[in-house]
C-alpha cells in the first residue's frame, strides 16, 4: 500500500538566545524550534504523527502549559499552527484521523490528542505508565487535561517480530498497515519511541526527541550549538541510553542514509527540507 505523508508544524517555539540554539545569529535574538509532526493518508484513514500543542493550549498557554514553560520556550500559540485546523486546510474531516502515534508523551507532542478524541492512541507503555503517575522530576513535563477525555490507549513493549535496521521494533501495531513501526529510543523521557514510515520514495524515521539537532546525527551538517546539548542533559531521564541511541541512529545514516530519512521534531531545517 503506497502512503502519502504531509510534514506539518505544530507549533513554533521562540527562545531567546538564538545563537546557542541555531549556530546563527546574536544571543538577544529568538530562536526557532518547530513541533515537526506526520499526517499520514492510509486505506484505514488518517494517521498523526505526534500532535504538538492543541486548541485548549493555545487558547491559555500559561494556565494550560505553565507559565514557566511559557516563559522561558515562548510559543506561538497560533490557532491556524494547530493539527486540527491543518487536516480540516487539507479538506478532511478532524474524524477522518483514526490513529494518533506520540514519540512520547510531552506537553509540545501530545497537546492536540483532545483535538481528536475518537482516535486510538498508540504510545509506548513505559511512557503511558510515566505519564500517568510521573515522578517529581516528570510532573513538568507532562499535562494531564491533555489526555483528560480518557482517550482509546494502545500500549507496546519492546520488539514484535523481526527487527528494523537492526533495531528492535513493534510491528503490526493494532488498526495500522504494516508500513508503519515504532522503534523504542527510551532516554529522553521514559518511553521515548521513534516511528517508522515506509514510503515510495524509502523510509522516513520521526526521531521525535532523541535528538534536537540535524549536526547530531548527520556528520555533513554543522555541530549542535551549546545551548541545545546543555537543554537536551537537562531534561533526559536516562543519559546513557539517549547518547547510545544518537549513536546509533549516526550509524544508521551513514550506513543507510539513501533508504532512510531521519529527523527530529524541533529541528526547523530539517522541516523545511522535508516539506519541499
Amino acid at each position: 500500500m503506497s502512503l502519502r505523508v504531509h510534514h506539518l508544524n505544530c507549533g513554533s517555539l521562540c527562545p531567546v538566545g538564538g545563537r546557542l540554539l541555531t549556530g546563527q545569529g546574536s544571543l538577544l535574538e529568538r530562536g526557532l524550534m518547530v513541533c515537526h509532526c506526520l499526517l499520514i493518508e492510509t486505506s484505514e484513514g488518517l494517521v498523526l504523527v505526534d500532535t504538538g500543542f492543541g486548541t485548549a493550549d493555545i487558547a491559555d498557554p500559561k494556565g494550560k502549559l505553565g507559565g514557566a514553560f511559557v516563559a522561558i520556550s515562548a510559543p506561538r500559540c497560533l490557532p491556524s499552527e494547530t493539527a486540527l485546523e491543518q487536516v480540516k486546510r487539507l479538506g478532511f474531516s478532524p474524524d477522518d484521523v483514526r490513529h494518533l502515534l506520540v514519540t512520547h508523551l510531552d506537553l509540545d507532542h501530545a497537546g492536540g490528542l483532545a483535538d481528536f478524541p475518537r482516535a486510538q492512541v498508540h504510545v509506548h507503555e513505559k511512557e503511558h505508565r510515566a505519564a500517568m503517575a510521573p515522578t517529581w522530576r516528570e510532573s513538568q513535563r507532562y499535562k494531564a487535561h491533555q489526555w483528560a477525555h480518557h482517550p482509546h490507549w494502545s500500549l507496546y513493549t519492546e520488539g514484535s517480530g523481526e527487527p528494523w535496521f537492526g533495531f528492535p521494533c513493534a510491528r503490526q501495531l493494532r488498526g495500522l498497515p504494516p508500513e508503519i513501526l515504532s522503534i523504542p529510543l527510551h532516554g529522553h523521557s521514559r518511553g521515548h519511541a521513534a516511528i517508522a514510515v515506509e514510503t515510495p520514495g524509502g523510509w522516513l524515521l520521526h526521531a521525535g526527541d532523541a535528538y534536537f539537532f540535524r549536526g547530531e546525527i548527520h556528520e555533513q551538517e554543522p555541530p549542535c550549538p551549546g545551548g541545545l546539548r546543555v537543554f537536551q542533559s537537562l531534561v533526559e531521564i536516562d543519559h546513557q541510553q539517549r547518547i547510545a541511541n544518537q549513536q546509533r541512529l549516526r550509524e544508521l545514516s551513514r550506513a543507510h542514509g539513501s533508504q532512510v530519512r531521519i529527523f527530529c521534531a524541533h529541528d526547523p531545517v530539517e522541516l523545511e527540507r522535508l516539506q519541499h
